[in-house]
């Protein structure tokens, strides 16, 4: 968004931003107060590794501390572990997040649903819910699969928040070879603080460790996140939220396109076109509001707060007539 507005010669905060799938409601209103409370702490370094933090994480996902590797977002730790798994075979299940395509550049890839393409052995990365089609695979099919197959597998669960369903990590006692990414910038809505967590095994986590770079969350990082993490009214809101808000617009974007609209666990909406999504992004862009150009007939859209998709309905109504 910054990158847009600056290109435009806009004020940042006059862009409606649908392009990026954060939480609607924003960050807890306790995290401001954790960050300005924090700051006569940028003069010292921060612990190696943030105990505090770790130690509420494994709290709220039913872990324990020594299975969680924290750090500077989830696409840092992308990377980190593209790193420990460079001798590997690797196969992406698509769709995916971009940057793990520039991580592992050198993979093949298969249909997230369609099991029959996944490789018997080496690394299989997939998410749940899937970006863009907010579609989750389900722990069942998912362990049906690691009983059949010797495959590592690395579980992107950056919006499982979202969903109200299960983590992957609840396999990991059973099948040690599996990791869970997780984010912190989605549901607690710190994209510019990045904070992110790798879910493993301890004693691969512990392994994995010889290999990672101290300091990887920064303090105020860290006081944001105990704070968001830590407010559990706030993340009830947001997941009631959501749930009302996506079904409403995606009932109106039903209407607006006279078919209906495909089922999610994520914050946003997957919407198939009968026109040029270039187009149509172009024509929001003149209205100042983002949104995520997924194909040449597809876009992906956030839920957003109710104004916000009013205003959003109406320039896509504008286009519509216009066309």
């Amino acid at each position: 968004m910054f990158a847009v507005a600056r290109e435009q010669g806009w004020d940042w905060r006059e862009v409606l931003d649908f392009s990026a799938n954060i939480n609607p409601l924003g960050p807890s209103p306790r995290v401001k107060q954790a960050i300005c409370g924090a700051l006569d702490r940028i003069v010292h370094y921060p612990e190696r590794e943030p105990e505090r933090l770790r130690a509420a994480l494994a709290n709220a996902w039913n872990l324990e501390n020594d299975q969680i590797i924290l750090g500077n977002g989830a696409t840092e730790l992308i990377f980190f572990f593209a790193r420990l798994f460079r001798a590997m075979p690797v196969t992406l299940a698509l769709p995916i997040f971009s940057e793990f395509e520039r991580a592992f550049s050198q993979c093949r890839t298969a249909d997230l649903m369609a099991e029959t393409t996944w490789p018997d052995s080496g690394l299989l990365v997939l998410t749940r819910p899937a970006n863009p089609t907010g579609w989750s695979l389900s722990l069942a099919v998912l362990r049906d699969y690691l009983e059949r197959s010797s495959a590592t597998v690395l579980v992107d669960e950056s919006f499982l928040e979202f969903s109200g369903l299960p983590s992957a990590g609840e396999l990991i006692g059973e099948y040690p070879r599996v990791a869970v990414l997780r984010s912190l910038t989605k549901f607690y809505a710190l994209p510019g603080l990045r904070v992110g967590a790798l879910v493993g095994a301890a004693e691969a986590v512990r392994e994995w460790k010889r290999e990672r770079e101290p300091w990887q969350v920064n303090v105020l990082a860290e006081a944001a996140a105990l704070a968001a993490v830590g407010d559990a009214d706030h993340a009830a809101r947001t997941i009631e939220f959501v749930r009302e808000e996506r079904v409403w617009l995606a009932q109106q974007l039903a209407n607006l396109l006279g078919k209906e609209q495909a089922t999610t666990d994520a914050n946003f909406l997957l919407v198939q076109l009968n026109y040029s999504a270039t187009a149509l992004y172009e024509h929001m862009l003149r209205h100042k509001i983002l949104i995520r150009r997924c194909s040449d007939d597809t876009v992906r859209i956030a839920v957003r707060p109710r104004e916000e998709n009013k205003r959003l309905l109406q320039a896509w109504k504008e286009f519509q007539c216009g066309s």
